[in-house]
């Protein structure tokens, strides 16, 4: 926690882009925030939602350090700011909490994607698959 500093975004506000640099991560304090996925020629799909005590953001761990999805304030949001790469040195000077630390993220991880894969199926089978 001595890495975090509390920020606050408004309902409605971008946190991060898909593609752009992952060189932050929060773990969320207050409110809702909903992860999205750009889709060519459609607009951009919630893919899960994640409230108090989630981790937002899991790209800064992994090369080429990208957001793989998009996030934005569904409501208010107060949560701990972390910066990536002094917590990515912190995990290369111990290793054993680089470990569980990435244990950890990999379990969200797998999750996030199992959600993500099952709503874009429910959105395809509702909307049509045509453009893919």
């Amino acid at each position: 926690m001595r890495l975090s500093h509390d920020v606050h975004f408004p309902q409605d506000a971008r946190i991060f882009e898909e593609g752009s640099q992952a060189d932050t991560f929060w773990i969320i304090h207050t409110g809702t925030v909903a992860l999205d996925l750009y889709v060519p020629g459609r607009r951009r799909v919630v893919v899960d939602t994640l409230g108090v005590g989630d981790l937002l953001g899991w790209s800064w761990v992994f090369p080429p350090h990208q957001w793989h999805f998009g996030a934005e304030a569904f409501s208010p949001v107060r949560a701990h700011e972390f910066d990536a790469a002094a917590v990515r040195a912190l995990c290369e000077d111990d290793p054993v909490l680089g470990y569980t630390l990435t244990r950890a993220v990999a379990r969200i991880l797998g999750r996030r994607l199992e959600v993500a894969r099952t709503k874009l199926l429910d959105h395809y089978m509702v909307h049509g698959g045509a453009g893919l």
